[in-house]
């Protein structure tokens, strides 16, 4: 009976592994390189590089930014302040013009964002455009060229199968624990199963919450039904209660001096306990309704959830604090969903963060291949007997999957950041271009592998994918002056620009052993195979022999 069931999860966790595990691949990548977003946004505006050394403090950095405000934009509807902080990149302002006043009705204001020198307040010049890390973030939960509903029950779909490939693959390897500490090299399937076990057992909490908690954030949308039978179908209602936010009435239109920002910081910053301000929204500046809005710096927690502070933009005066007393509900999905954006943790404790993710991606990645190998094999052994001769096409089509997503998207991640480094600066809407070059080079290599599924493609992109990682510190030498021999030999520039290139380094050395021993492999193959053809002369030869004596 038990080893029955047991049997069971064997084929469920097979088929909830395999049917999904293309996109699952896409979201552990994309998903481990989020952890450093922001690390990543900075390494692709080198121009910041050296502002990002530049130190203010908040009230400055604030005090600098509302000056440009007033100059640049006096008549929006809104201004926004992004402060740096110790992740962050530069001071970021932004502000939402007024429509025209022959504008068709509910025409929204245009939106305009700079980034401007702390110490200055003018514009950082010729800093190029970039989603930068924030492509990769929402890539691993929104894809792309598709609506992002759609999108999210996808991605939401493949982390239910993944959920249950977890669990039923714990069920199905009753040794799984004591097979983490085995592996046998150079035993085909055997093999690929011992490094699909250990890939799994190393991080396997870290998998079960990464793929538990990612359900967690978007819980209402794929369970709405308790929402809608309390609310009687008013979500908006639900979110209201939920997720209180700060209310702004319109404007007035009456004309009042807009109140010191730094009173305020100050007041936030005792409230908060020596917490800094992070961002500041102002509604209506300049009018009699002014409101002020002042969101705190991420606290080292576990709850996402960050409290903000919603002031009188005249007076002075607190009007609200949200986010401050959170029920048990709200505070448990602020902890689920805090333990998956992983923004409490320090980089020691993001980088094995990291580690985990690449443990996840190669645990999926060695999941596709097993289960190629062993249809390979038990076809070869068919083919032995006097079997088919040609393969399935589903066999033909996984492995050109498999090579298409496991060597194809390294080679995609790789031309997004040389994109980044040789398109034009000034060139127009060049973060498009940046991501419509991963994609395409995505789809070369997905194509290619579809025209020849076999070990020499697999081979090819492993090199390219390696030469294109290990090529982007060099590149780096000729585009920008924060290279390696500056940013580490010289200790000059922020340290997590070195880090990126050193870790880019790394990826592209992995690829390019992984790239070698698939060659020597094969040559050794062949090797192999040319000695039994001489034993089968030998063989042959000393049967004629023998004929011809008899």
């Amino acid at each position: 009976m038990r080893e029955g069931f047991r049997q069971s999860m064997a084929w469920l966790h097979t088929w909830s592994g395999l049917l999904v595990c293309w996109v699952l691949f896409l979201v552990f990548c994309a998903g481990t390189a989020s952890y450093f977003r922001e690390e990543i946004t900075l390494w692709m505006k080198p121009e910041l590089h050296a502002s990002h050394s530049a130190t203010v403090t908040n009230d400055q950095a604030a005090q600098t930014a509302l000056t440009a405000l007033q100059r640049k934009a006096p008549d929006a509807a809104r201004w926004f302040i992004t402060l740096p902080v110790e992740r962050g990149t530069a001071l970021r302002i932004g502000w939402i013009s007024p429509p025209p006043k022959d504008a068709p009705p509910k025409t929204r204001g245009k939106f305009t964002s700079e980034v401007i020198d702390p110490l200055t307040g003018d514009k950082m010049p010729d800093v190029r455009e970039t989603r930068g890390g924030e492509f990769l973030y929402r890539l691993h939960f929104d894809l792309h060229y598709m609506p992002p509903l759609w999108a999210r029950w996808i991605v939401g779909f493949c982390a239910m199968f993944m959920l249950v490939a977890i669990v039923s693959g714990v069920i199905t390897h009753k040794r799984i624990f004591k097979d983490f500490f085995t592996f046998r090299p150079k035993k085909g399937q055997r093999s690929w199963l011992d490094a699909h076990n250990a890939t799994a057992v190393l991080a396997l909490p870290y998998h079960l919450m990464i793929t538990y908690t990612g359900l967690v954030t978007l819980m209402f949308l794929y369970m709405p039904w308790g929402v809608q039978a309390a609310y009687k179908g008013d979500q908006d209602s639900f979110f209201a209660e939920v997720f209180p936010s700060a209310k702004n009435g319109k404007a007035a239109g009456k004309p009042a001096p807009l109140t010191p920002l730094q009173p305020l910081l100050t007041q936030a910053g005792q409230h908060w306990n020596g917490m800094p301000a992070v961002g500041i929204t102002i509604n209506h500046p300049g009018d009699a309704n002014a409101t002020i809005q002042i969101r705190r710096r991420e606290e080292k927690g576990l709850n996402y959830i960050q409290p903000s502070m919603q002031f009188n933009g005249v007076t002075g005066a607190l009007m609200s604090s949200d986010n401050e007393n959170l029920g048990g509900a709200n505070a448990t999905r602020g902890v689920l969903y805090g333990l998956h954006l992983g923004h409490f943790a320090n980089p020691l404790l993001r980088a094995l963060f990291f580690l985990c993710g690449l443990s996840g991606c190669a645990m999926v990645a060695t999941g596709a291949l097993l289960w190629a190998v062993k249809t390979r094999q038990n076809h070869t052994k068919k083919l032995a007997q006097g079997g088919q001769a040609k393969a399935g096409f589903g066999l033909r089509l996984v492995e050109a999957l498999n090579i298409g997503a496991i060597a194809g998207l390294p080679i995609a991640f790789a031309t997004y950041f040389w994109a980044n480094r040789l398109l034009p600066v000034a060139m127009e809407k060049r973060p498009d271009a940046e991501m419509n070059l991963f994609f395409i080079a995505w789809g070369i290599a997905a194509v290619l592998a579809q025209i020849r599924p076999d070990r020499r493609m697999w081979q090819w992109q492993l090199w390219m994918g390696a030469l294109l990682f290990m090529g982007i510190p060099v590149v780096n030498v000729f585009t920008t002056s924060s290279h390696l021999g500056v940013t580490l030999f010289m200790a000059q520039g922020p340290w997590s620009v070195a880090g990126f290139d050193l870790t880019v380094l790394a990826l592209g050395i992995g690829l390019a052993c992984a790239a070698w021993h698939l060659g020597r492999k094969k040559k050794a193959e062949k090797k192999a195979g040319k000695a039994h053809l001489h034993d089968d002369a030998n063989t042959n030869a000393d049967n004629a022999t023998l004929q011809e004596a008899a």
